[in-house]
């Protein structure tokens, strides 16, 4: 039972944590639709920023979950060091982001979007 326990805790501190994702990234290899973001700035508050645009996020383990249009997208997710990787959902095959800089705060008046669970 302890070996079971161990191996637990042994992934979930593996996993992505919020503070882990946190900062300023920039595709650095893969496609993304013309419209789809080059930067994103994640913070830990669990919103995430591209352009105009701000979302909510949720982590799952090997997971990301993006809230986009009221719904949720879920993309595989790998982190290594300054490198995130994203596959699966609305993406066409795998993309590389690195990370280049720090997570700033959301601007003064840019809400926390909704969380598509606890829509009406």
């Amino acid at each position: 039972m302890a070996a079971i326990a161990g191996l637990v805790i042994l992934f979930l501190l593996q996993q992505p944590s919020g503070a882990a994702l946190s900062g300023l990234w920039q595709l650095e290899q893969g496609n993304v639709k013309a419209e789809g973001p080059r930067t994103v700035m994640i913070r830990p508050d669990s919103s995430a920023s591209w352009g105009k645009e701000t979302v909510r996020w949720r982590l799952k383990p090997g997971h990301i979950m993006i809230a986009l249009g009221g719904e949720w997208e879920t993309y595989d997710l790998k982190l290594k060091a300054d490198r995130l990787e994203l596959s699966g959902g609305d993406l066409s095959g795998k993309i590389t982001l690195k990370r280049v800089g720090p997570w700033t705060p959301r601007p003064p008046g840019v809400p926390l979007p909704e969380d598509p669970d606890k829509q009406p």
